[in-house]
């Protein structure tokens, strides 16, 4: 019997997102959906799921609140609930703990986080299929790849993409370091909900690893995505050559600001 997976999201490109990765890293699985706690009980009531996965903050009923209503029905008390939140402070965390949950995720998240804590779940009541197993034994691995080679599979170039989320653009924005008075100009060419790929001229001073930066990617509209915070990922020449002009950076996102999160993948969806 395919695994069958509840998505509740008032956010229908956070549920698209979600049922996009879970059908590519979850073989036949089945993918419900819901904008809300009472569309998820209405759901409930005419077929079981293995898994929940519930944003926190949504209207009418969030999923702390969901979350307390299944826990207290006999045929909810055991379902593998995974709280999706914007917020990653130890105290949110600590509370959707208390209230039940067995796990949580932190958005933006990549589709490797979100398979890892679904086969994670999945595995604790023995419903992960092999192929599943192995999938998510080699999510691991990648990751631990991805932490020492800056995100990139051996012999492939550096990219701020994960998967099918990165987006080739021609785009700028403007790079504000906190060691440069003056914001550094930046050509887009690669972009996803996770990280910025860019290109700037060379100076003096080079931004360094891990050095945090604001960046404001300059919008077609006026709802554009501004201040995203993050942090320098990688630097690396952008030619064979030392005496290029042109420097490469990688910056990764660290914003748990929803609206942010929205902004950007309107931004996305739209260049």
């Amino acid at each position: 019997m395919a695994l069958r997976i509840l998505v509740v999201d008032d956010a229908s490109f956070i549920r698209d997102m979600v049922k996009k990765h879970l059908r590519e890293g979850i073989a036949g699985v089945e993918v419900v959906e819901a904008i809300d706690g009472h569309r998820a009980l209405a759901a409930l009531k005419n077929q079981t799921v293995d898994l929940i996965l519930s944003d926190w903050e949504m209207p009418n009923m969030g999923g702390d609140e969901l979350l307390d209503v299944l826990r207290k029905q006999p045929e909810g008390a055991n379902i593998p609930f995974v709280m999706v939140t914007s917020r990653g402070d130890r105290g949110h965390v600590v509370k959707a703990v208390e209230a039940g949950a067995n796990d949580y995720l932190v958005k933006p998240f990549t589709p490797e986080e979100l398979l890892r804590k679904v086969n994670k779940q999945l595995a604790r009541v023995g419903k992960v299929p092999e192929a599943g197993a192995h999938a998510a034994a080699r999510g691991v691995a990648e990751h631990s790849v991805n932490v020492l080679t800056g995100g990139r599979s051996a012999g492939k170039p550096a990219s701020a993409g994960t998967g099918a989320q990165a987006k080739k653009v021609k785009a700028r924005a403007q790079l504000r370091f906190a060691n440069r008075g003056e914001p550094t100009h930046c050509v887009v060419r690669e972009l996803s909900l996770q990280a910025l790929t860019g290109l700037i001229s060379r100076a003096e001073t080079l931004p360094a690893l891990f050095d945090p930066v604001v960046v404001d990617i300059e919008p077609d509209t006026d709802d554009g995505p501004a201040r995203l915070n993050g942090y320098v990922h990688s630097v690396q020449a952008a030619e064979n050559d030392p005496q290029t002009q042109i420097v490469r950076l990688i910056i990764r996102f660290v914003d748990q600001d929803a609206n942010k999160y929205e902004a950007l993948s309107r931004y996305i969806a739209r260049i």
